[in-house]
């Protein structure tokens, strides 16, 4: 088997008019670090990098300075600019769809996930909220609490003008209608982008990480976990690593995936089947409820292992990692074919 072809993760970020979607959309693209991203908006005029703004009519690309590309496009020419920014040469890392305030979100997430273009994976729905004008907004358009209940992240803008008695029980309220997405606060639109994509140098991007890089040198035969924070902006989520020299079950990963804790929202890096699979380690890339596992050939001598990442908001690394530890197979000789069935129904197909 030859190693996969990179896919591209697609994000939509959508909120209705005023949320702060551009701005949310700017700082990301300010703090890009060596990923490039490719943007798809409808509206040019409110996309400024280091003071730069762009102007243009639909149809036309810009290059934004920093690596990253700026698309104006209308619905009906979505998938054949996808076609075009997911070319090998474009040397896009991410691409982020910043939709209408009056889109139907569910629309794009469909036409992402039934597209037939190879070279793209879903990265997620995330849904902006404007803290300050969520009652009004609500009251106005009342589809809100649908558009939320589909979001993988849901970004609480402008909190810092919400009182503090009325922000804890706006989250909770968000958050209740959310359906288990992770809920993180802002303002002026400040989240990390690890939130939704890696800041790494073009040499070392997703589906290509080392073990050094998910899980630190020195890993242990046994597991290691570890909260990371350096250089993150503390924006109310937790980013916890997991490395295991041991083979994990696949059906004990699967229950664990199944019901994995409200707020998690991504999970990425590289499982190890053992005996169930020997010549393949799994890329496995999940956001929300969106799971997705990549079976490629082990690199040659390289050491056998699990490496993961965990991202989400309210998640508790220590009780993480007990159930990941409790997926690991102590008994690999018991090796059974149809163990994989379950995981296999997660990769796809090949073109």
């Amino acid at each position: 088997m030859t190693a996969r072809a990179r896919q591209i993760p697609v994000i939509v970020l959508a909120g209705f008019l005023g949320a702060g979607k551009t701005t949310v959309l700017n700082q990301l693209l300010r703090g890009s670090g060596g990923t490039r991203v490719g943007v798809v908006v409808n509206d040019f005029g409110a996309i400024e990098i280091d003071a730069m703004s762009v102007s243009g009519q639909v149809g036309s690309t810009v290059s934004l300075g920093n690596g990253c590309l700026c698309c104006a496009v209308d619905g009906s020419e979505l998938d054949s600019y996808l076609k075009r920014l997911t070319r090998p040469s474009v040397g896009l890392d991410v691409i982020v769809i910043e939709a209408s305030g009056l889109a139907e979100p569910q629309e794009l997430v469909r036409m992402l996930l039934a597209s037939d273009n190879p070279r793209i994976v879903y990265g997620g729905l995330v849904e902006v909220v404007d803290a300050a004008e969520f009652e009004a907004t609500r009251e106005r358009h009342p589809e809100i609490g649908r558009h939320l209940s589909l979001a993988d992240l849901v970004v609480l803008n402008k909190t810092d003008r919400v009182a503090d008695a009325d922000r804890e029980r706006l989250a909770e309220t968000v958050a209740g209608l959310a359906d288990g997405a992770a809920v993180v606060s802002a303002s002026y639109g400040r989240i990390d982008p690890e939130l939704l994509f890696d800041r790494k140098p073009r040499a070392e991007r997703f589906g290509q990480l080392s073990f050094e890089d998910v899980a630190g040198e020195g890993r242990e035969a046994d597991s290691a976990w570890a909260p990371v924070h350096d250089g993150h902006l503390h924006a109310g989520y937790e980013s916890v690593s997991y490395a295991t020299g041991r083979p994990l079950g696949p059906r004990p990963l699967l229950d664990f995936l199944d019901r994995r804790p409200e707020g998690l929202y991504r999970i990425k890096g590289y499982v190890d089947f053992g005996a169930h699979d020997p010549r393949n380690r799994y890329v496995l890339h999940a956001v929300g409820r969106f799971l997705r596992f990549y079976p490629e050939p082990w690199p040659e001598g390289e050491e056998h292992g699990t490496a993961l990442v965990l991202i989400g908001s309210g998640i508790d690394p220590e009780p993480l990692a007990a159930e990941l530890d409790a997926c690991r197979d102590e008994e690999p000789q018991q090796v059974r074919e149809e163990a994989l069935w379950g995981v296999l129904r997660f990769v796809p197909e090949e073109e």
